[in-house]
């Protein structure tokens, strides 16, 4: 027999990934705010998280042990959340090719043109939207680890 709040738990460690997904989805496709390479790095924990949440919530007796591995998983894209503010707010280098600016001194024209083709259109180093000063990523980051602590407490609360 499991406890209510196991079952609240899993729901959560369901909604959390599913809505973040719809937002950014939902900004990439009608906000045409379109996700660079540590964007995307943010979504796999929730992709992964989706489905370990549902089997939490169909197989009830296995869910004290799944959902934590999908609190987990939301926290990991929180982590990188952070990782990703942290490099568009400038506080530290990024660590892909979507963060470095084109090196044009020192080059022949065909060369300059083959970096230019070959720079990413999406920088991850530069925040395509915010809100009172908070990007994308930051915001993932602040309700993918709130959602992760809610569900970890929502395990711990007696029936």
């Amino acid at each position: 027999m499991t406890r209510g709040s196991d079952r609240g738990a899993a729901l959560l460690a369901l909604a959390v990934p599913l809505a973040l997904l719809a937002g950014a989805w939902g900004a990439q496709l009608i906000g045409h705010l379109y996700p660079c390479e540590m964007c995307h790095w943010q979504r796999w924990p929730h992709y992964a998280a989706v489905p370990v949440a549902a089997l939490a919530l169909a197989w009830p007796r296995y869910r004290r042990a799944l959902v934590p591995v999908a609190a987990l998983l939301i926290a990991v894209s929180g982590a990188i959340g952070v990782l990703h503010a942290g490099v568009e707010y400038h506080w530290w280098q990024g660590f892909t090719q979507c963060n470095s600016t084109v090196q044009l001194t020192g080059a022949t024209a065909a060369e300059r043109l083959d970096a230019l083709m070959k720079a990413p259109l999406v920088r991850c180093d530069h925040p395509a939207w915010t809100l009172f000063g908070v990007s994308l990523a930051g915001f993932n980051a602040l309700v993918s680890l709130a959602g992760a602590l809610g569900v970890l407490l929502l395990l711990r609360k007696p029936r």
